[in-house]
């Protein structure tokens, strides 16, 4: 418990740390003005690249490299995950939740630090065929975080069937990473082909990917035990996201990156927290798993049919009960707020003046107490709030309901 106790305490203590120095040494500018121009450069040496790929314009490609993007977005992964849970393979889906949070936060960092700019539309024709796409081209470019998630994503999940299914056949497991490739090269082509990505935000989410998966095989089974079968995780995982709230830098200008991260971190806490609390109910390696006697195709679709109509639930209640309680408890504390787009009535800074539309500040900047901020966007702790619901919910409440039903 010592231990624990000690590893946890001297990790939070590391981050808060970062924020300060991050913070006093104005660090993120100063990154900024280093890497930005050399990116931006690379990005506009990469448009006769673009614009040749995109002489091959087609309806079909459109279509094509425009509903793969969606495959392997992150509303995508967020409609997927559930389902993987609820299939009886939750080692798989937490560690892709947890992972997916990684990547998700240190993708677009990076995307913030150094601000580089997406391709010029024109010349470059962009398509954004869904919402999704046309928030995804209010981010910066470098890294492309298609690309980086689907190495990541891919990647973890070709180790995961090789190793559950204990294949030992090298032309499977040869089979494997050629279609784990075949995918990444299609969904680094079609960004580009899209006009949402410059060859520089392609090479850097392949990069970026590669080292995150290189290190995440050597500490998943470590995150894996600690989640399950760890000493104090709800509270130390419920504090690291906090933190990690703050430990965000400053974009040059607004993006969504920043509400992105909010949403999967209350994503991961909801997760660990309900994982921790019911392992040895719902989660642990004995449950049924899908196209089993235990779990047949019809009995899934029951499933389905009952949890995602519950977690929908969940998240509406979890959005209303948070847009009520946080105006609440910042009055009573005496913090001011604003919303930019939640709650109607607090549109604007508390003392009058016109909201200036930031989702996000910087490392310290954030904390209210360190800073001169006239206003908090109380959003982000809705939307944070929002999504630990709803997570919660995947993994504890439609479980019970799925055991009270004999699902």
């Amino acid at each position: 418990m010592e231990g624990a106790a000690l590893w946890q305490g001297a990790t939070l203590c590391g981050i808060l740390t970062w924020i300060l120095m991050a913070s006093y040494l104005n660090l993120t500018p100063k990154l900024r003005s280093l890497l930005q121009p050399c990116v931006s450069h690379h990005v506009i040496t990469g448009t006769p690249l673009i614009l040749q790929i995109q002489n091959y314009q087609h309806r079909f490609l459109d279509a094509f490299f425009s509903a793969l993007s969606c495959v392997v977005s992150v509303p995508f992964y967020t409609a997927f995950l559930p389902l993987l849970f609820w299939s009886g393979h939750g080692k798989l889906a937490r560690q892709m939740t947890l992972l997916m949070a990684f990547c998700d936060y240190l993708g677009n960092c990076i995307k913030d630090v150094i601000s580089a700019p997406r391709p010029s539309c024109p010349p470059v024709r962009r398509i954004t065929a869904t919402r999704d796409e046309e928030d995804n081209a209010l981010e910066y470019g470098l890294p492309s975080s298609h690309t980086l998630n689907t190495v990541c994503l891919s990647g973890y999940l070709l180790h995961y069937i090789l190793s559950y299914a204990q294949n030992e056949d090298s032309y499977v497991t040869f089979a494997g990473i050629a279609l784990v490739c075949l995918l990444v090269g299609l969904i680094g082509l079609g960004r580009i082909y899209l006009g949402m990505h410059s060859p520089v935000d392609i090479i850097g989410g392949l990069t970026v990917g590669l080292l995150i998966l290189s290190f995440w095989h050597s500490v998943h089974e470590y995150v894996d035990r600690f989640v399950v079968a760890g000493e104090n995780v709800t509270t130390f995982w419920a504090t690291l996201s906090f933190i990690l709230l703050f430990a965000y830098p400053t974009p040059e200008f607004p993006t969504p990156s920043f509400e992105y991260h909010t949403a999967f971190n209350g994503v991961a806490l909801g997760i660990v927290s309900g994982v921790q609390q019911t392992y040895n109910q719902f989660h642990h390696e004995a449950v049924p798993r899908i196209f089993t006697s235990q779990l047949t195709a019809p009995c899934f679709i029951g499933r389905m049919l009952v949890g995602i109509p519950t977690i929908l639930l969940v998240k509406f209640c979890s959005k209303a009960l948070a847009k009520w309680i946080l105006p609440v408890v910042a009055n009573i504390l005496g913090i001011p707020i604003k919303s930019t787009t939640y709650i109607p009535t607090l549109y604007g800074s508390s003392n009058g003046k016109k909201s200036d539309g930031l989702k996000q500040s910087g490392y310290l900047q954030k904390l209210y107490f360190f800073s001169g901020q006239d206003s908090f966007d109380v959003d982000t702790g809705i939307r944070f709030i929002q999504y630990a619901g709803l997570a919660w919910s995947v993994v504890d409440l439609v479980p019970s309901l799925f055991s009270q039903l004999s699902l």
